[in-house]
């Protein structure tokens, strides 16, 4: 039996060519085409094109080339009815296929189902009248009906067991209900699990075909934490999901570029206000794979972050994330105190385009901030200044801008070129260190790092690092604290990193249940486990704890310099002799005043009272 032309039109104008080529050949954007190896003939070259606006493929060695339905037809050797069937499946066009009598059953339906029925039961709470409170907000935030209708926003009441009383009379599992993280399991036994998201308005999290996979849930006031979203599921996995992404990814294209804000409000406040091209990562800062995503669709992004301590944290780990995607990164500074939201809501969307405008390259933008801070001022500030820009140049993929930064950082420290290109391939003297050091040391610990599956901490030289995550560990009220002045990159251990920048993101959101472990990778978690276990510092003023490891750190990259001063005078000419003593009594007073220590081992040159 056929299939009715309008079904297929309907699933040519929804599917999305790009996506489906993505998943067998790695396409990268070239004006307004993408590019890359032919799946087709197993190429290497980026020779085969895909223009999503007219919706063809075409490679320019083999010559195959077609629509979205070809595709599949000559790369899987599907029939054109089966191809049309492949295309609406990620589409999220249900085709019923009457001579298929076999039961196609998705083992994951039910949680589908559940999470269907959530979405309808929170969005009628919210026309209830126990749903008014939430109705007002709404409108206060400019967010009209239509607006509701069209992201399916829901409210969920203050009741502990609402919900979940509702989900059960119409036959849905709890076991079904915990899967997908819309109930916890109570503390107390013999009772039932009680709503995960209550006194919340809801935000459906949808994927690219429209299922329902997840929820997120924001307070009517500031009570913390403001948002809470589901943990990642059989359904849902929040490192590779984009909110809006579903709605926006036309509008993204058709701009050739992706608005990129925090969370879901600034997302439907824009999206109410016709700004279309915009999409929120499920969490603070962009994963690779959110980024991967992102550069399917667009070769720019402008990050619309918020401007404290944490929304710069999370826009330059965004940027990286990006720029290791191959995406051209600008950010835009909105004035202080505000936000997406409020200013479109206040001024109009031209408003926010007058920003867009101003956006500035994410390099050009740290910079910005590190002259306002004066880190240029001085030379141990212009060091400091040359650690925190590295990181972006490195995540360039692009040799060009890669190539562009380095003559911009040059320009603005006076570092020859040469000399940080030297750094960013990460063989800085200071790091130098004997061949055999690190073979002495395995012996002594009677094992061998090869051994393991991740590489293991150092902890006879990264004391700090460790000291610093056994209380973050402990208590993630320290993470807001260190993060003001300690980013990822300033742990040198890999393994503590991965953990330090997970716990960065995690921002509150530790379940008591331990899921929130599954969001590290599988090779940290033992790390992880080791140190909850440790009973080091169980014992100490955890202030004075704190603060000591938190100066050790911040004295490392001072202390390194000073250690490659000496090893500088001891073959210095004499022009250059004068320079570094200045340098080396500088970096000491600097010390001084901010309290660092200097371990044992730097020079001790006194310091000029």
């Amino acid at each position: 039996m056929g299939m009715p032309d309008a079904v297929i039109e309907e699933v040519r104008q929804r599917g999305d060519l790009v996506e489906i080529v993505g998943e067998h050949t790695r396409l990268k954007r070239a004006g307004r085409t993408f590019r890359g190896p032919c799946p087709l003939h197993g190429g290497e070259g980026p020779n085969f094109s895909v223009d999503p606006q007219k919706g063809f493929f075409h490679c320019f060695v083999c010559g195959e080339g077609g629509d979205i339905f070809a595709f599949p037809m000559k790369h899987l050797g599907m029939e054109f009815l089966d191809a049309v069937r492949y295309v609406a499946e990620r589409a999220g066009v249900e085709i019923p296929d009457p001579q298929d009598t076999r039961p196609q059953v998705d083992p994951n339906q039910p949680l589908y189902n559940a999470n269907a029925f959530a979405a309808d039961w929170y969005r009628r709470q919210l026309d209830s009248d126990a749903g008014c409170v939430a109705r007002e907000y709404l409108q206060k935030r400019g967010i009209g009906s239509d607006v509701v209708e069209r992201f399916r926003l829901g409210w969920a009441p203050e009741a502990w067991t609402a919900f979940g009383d509702a989900a059960r009379a119409q036959g849905i599992r709890n076991d079904q209900l915990l899967a997908v993280g819309l109930v916890k399991e109570p503390k107390q036994p013999g009772r039932e699990p009680y709503d995960a998201l209550r006194g919340r308005v809801i935000f459906p999290i949808e994927d690219v075909g429209g299922r329902v996979i997840a929820f997120g849930g924001r307070v009517l006031d500031d009570t913390v934490p403001k948002y809470l979203n589901s943990s990642d599921s059989l359904v849902y996995h929040k490192g590779q999901e984009l909110y809006g992404l579903g709605w926006s990814r036309g509008a993204i294209r058709r701009a050739e570029a992706a608005l990129v804000v925090e969370g879901y409000m600034d997302y439907v406040s824009l999206a109410a206000h016709g700004v279309a091209n915009v999409v929120a990562p499920l969490g603070t800062a962009l994963t690779a794979e959110q980024a991967e995503r992102i550069a399917r669709y667009a070769q720019r992004a402008i990050l619309l972050y918020d401007s404290d301590k944490a929304g710069l944290r999370a826009t330059f780990r965004s940027g990286d994330a990006l720029l290791r995607a191959g995406v051209e990164v600008l950010v835009a500074t909105l004035p202080e105190g505000e936000d997406p939201d409020s200013l479109v809501r206040s001024k109009g969307p031209e408003a926010l385009k007058k920003y867009l405008n101003d956006a500035v390259d994410v390099l050009d933008r740290k910079i910005q901030i590190l002259e306002l801070r004066d880190f240029f001022g001085s030379i141990a500030g212009t060091r400091r200044a040359i650690d925190a820009l590295i990181p972006t140049v490195r995540a360039a993929s692009d040799e060009l801008l890669r190539g562009v930064y380095l003559r911009r950082i040059s320009e603005k420290t006076g570092v020859p070129q040469a000399t940080l290109e030297r750094e960013v391939a990460d063989v800085p003297a200071r790091d130098a260190r004997p061949p055999q050091a690190p073979e002495r040391r395995e012996r002594r610990e009677g094992r061998r790092t090869e051994d393991f599956g991740a590489p293991q901490p150092v902890k006879t030289r990264l004391g700090p690092e460790r000291s610093l995550l056994l209380l973050l560990l402990r208590d993630d009220a320290w993470a807001e604290r260190l993060a003001r002045d300690v980013s990822p990159e300033d742990f040198r251990d890999p393994v503590y990193r991965t953990i330090y920048e997970g716990l960065l993101h995690m921002e509150g959101q530790r379940d008591a249940e331990g899921k929130w472990l599954e969001s590290f990778p599988p090779e940290v978690q033992p790390v992880i486990e080791e140190l909850r276990g440790s009973e080091e510092a169980a014992d100490v003023a955890a202030d004075k704890f704190f603060e000591d490891n938190l100066r050790s750190l911040l004295a490392r990259p001072l202390e390194d310099r000073l250690r490659e001063i000496d090893r500088e005078l001891a073959v210095a000419p004499v022009e250059q002799y004068m320079q570094l003593i200045l340098e080396q009594q500088e970096i000491r007073l600097s010390m001084k005043e901010r309290n660092l220590p200097i371990q044992y081992g730097v020079t001790r040159q006194v310091l000029p009272q």
